[in-house]
């Protein structure tokens, strides 16, 4: 075997939806290509990595080590395919590498459409909307949530919102858009990889700070979904592709 495959995430300290999300899609690419390849897990997160080793006893690869365990069992043709949602600080720890990096979620405009017109993702009901809470970033990729929403907007569901913890767009900018539209009942979920500490905590928390509580106090009627990205199929197919893309296969 000289050929490898290395499934690099942000990782997450929550047991159940690290095997909902990450594992998941993990276990689907062991399942095309165990038989080929040597298949790695490798989180971009030293903290969680480490938070991990010494809570649990599990140790996780970071991408560094993962390489080096590559290389040591004498695989020369590596790919890395990342699960991160846009190409940012994360998806950047990754290009460093002289291997094929496939793509992050949000990166060619057919899935963009392609996550906007899934119903399994958006179920919405009448006179409600739907609001997802992104990681965000600093990093000028922040852009791409924008450029979803927009292209939700673009397709006819202008009832679809998207904010984030850490980037340009917050709960508080959707707040203003939503009361602009009368809107009284708020469907809210993750635009995550994971239901990890960001959606327990900053969104779905009885915390004064959290997403939910804030759209409570402005009177908004709020549902919360617990479900991170790694659970819908059509998300587990699209980084099946871009794992594809770059091996060759399409």
């Amino acid at each position: 075997m000289k050929k490898g495959i290395i499934i690099a995430s942000f990782g997450t300290t929550y047991q159940n939806t690290r095997k909902l999300c990450i594992e998941s899609i993990e276990n689907l690419i062991k399942e095309r290509y165990e038989k080929d390849y040597l298949v790695l897990r490798a989180f971009t997160s030293q903290m969680v990595i480490n938070i991990l080793k010494k809570r649990d006893n599990i140790h996780v690869f970071n991408p560094d080590e993962a390489m080096r365990e590559m290389k040591d069992q004498g695989i020369e043709e590596i790919y890395i395919q990342p699960l991160h949602i846009i190409p940012g600080h994360e998806y950047e720890k990754l290009t460093k590498y002289d291997v094929k990096l496939g793509l992050p979620l949000l990166s060619l405009q057919n899935d963009y459409i392609r996550i906007v017109e899934s119903i399994e993702i958006n179920e919405l009901g009448d006179n409600e909307a739907l609001v997802f809470m992104g990681h965000g970033s600093n990093h000028e990729a922040d852009e791409v949530y924008e450029i979803l929403e927009n292209t939700y907007h673009e397709k006819g569901f202008t009832n679809v919102f998207i904010g984030t913890v850490e980037g340009s767009k917050t709960i508080e900018d959707i707040i203003k858009e939503l009361k602009e539209k009368d809107i009284k009942k708020i469907k809210l979920k993750p635009f995550m990889l994971v239901a990890g500490d960001h959606v327990v905590n900053d969104m779905a928390s009885e915390d004064d700070d959290s997403w939910k509580s804030i759209l409570e106090r402005e009177g908004f009627q709020v549902e919360v979904c617990l479900r991170g990205l790694g659970e819908y199929k059509l998300i587990q197919d699209i980084f099946l592709e871009h794992l594809g893309e770059i091996i060759g296969e399409r």
